[in-house]
């Protein structure tokens, strides 16, 4: 389960640097995993167009499922670790 989270999260920045969006996109998909409001059903159709197999649908669940199990606690200290990962000098370039 874990490397499923970790692998969703290493191609979003792939998809940033290919210049479409700059991160605003990641930003986006990140903030609406970890956002307890938002159901699994609302997280797939947020990313609907890079979804094109059932194996993808079922991992994109499974990721939000992850988010969705913790407290909130957790969720806050994972909102503050990105912050400092977006401000951060590795992030600058793009």
């Amino acid at each position: 389960m874990k490397l499923v989270t970790v692998l969703m999260l290493v191609t979003f920045p792939l998809y940033c640097y290919a210049g479409s969006s700059g991160c605003s996109f990641l930003e986006e998909v990140i903030a609406k995993a970890a956002n307890a409001s938002v159901s699994t059903t609302e997280y797939r159709a947020s990313l609907e167009e890079f979804i094109n197999d059932e194996n993808t649908a079922n991992a994109v669940d499974k990721l939000k499922l992850c988010f969705l199990k913790q407290s909130v606690e957790t969720l806050g200290n994972f909102n503050v670790m990105m912050e400092i990962i977006y401000n951060s000098i590795f992030c600058e370039p793009f």
